[in-house]
């Protein structure tokens, strides 16, 4: 389940609240638990996977979830799987650990890890989302934000996309906040 720390030092784990929390931003989260992870858990224990048994994930995924590719407009999506031996994993974290928007919506669906976001709300205040296994994230294009695995350095997601270069990073410059100890 998602758990949202606000900038006050406030730990909020109530999906309804957390919802609140981000509307203004037009973030959407959810929690969605069909037991699809039951299909492939000697998968999602591995560290290295193939072409074919990534493809076999996401088909299996979009299977029971083809609503959310529908919902968010997307045209295909892939499999993100980041673990400690991940080829150029320390230039995907400096890549997405920075403040940055995207030209096009990022959807993204945790199968098993986690990924921690951070927000600039409208009114300036930065608050950090963490994902876990199961929990979906709709951000909204040109949402300012920053996204980086846990300190475990593993997560499964399936990544959604609507545009071929939609998920590439347009730095904003913001820095991060010193009321929140962003993990590295």
């Amino acid at each position: 389940m998602p758990t949202l720390l606000l900038d006050d030092g406030t730990i909020e784990s109530d999906l309804s609240e957390i919802a609140r929390e981000l509307a203004p931003v037009g973030i959407y989260v959810k929690h969605y638990d069909p037991g699809t992870s039951l299909l492939f858990p000697d998968l999602l224990e591995q560290d290295v996977l193939t072409d074919s048994e990534k493809r076999y994930i996401v088909e299996l995924h979009n299977g029971v979830f083809e609503f959310l590719q529908q919902e968010n407009g997307s045209l295909w999506c892939d499999l993100l799987n980041v673990h400690p031996g991940s080829p150029n994993l320390q230039m995907l974290i400096d890549a997405y650990s920075r403040y940055h928007t995207h030209s096009a919506s990022e959807p993204l669906y945790i199968l098993a890890g986690e990924m921690i976001f951070g927000f600039v709300r409208p009114d300036g205040s930065q608050v950090q989302l963490l994902l876990q296994s199961q929990d979906y994230i709709y951000i909204p294009a040109g949402v300012e934000h920053w996204c980086s695995p846990t300190a475990s350095l593993y997560c499964k997601a399936v990544r959604y996309f609507t545009t071929a270069d939609g998920w590439i990073p347009n730095y904003t410059g913001t820095p991060l906040s010193d009321s929140l100890n962003k993990p590295h």
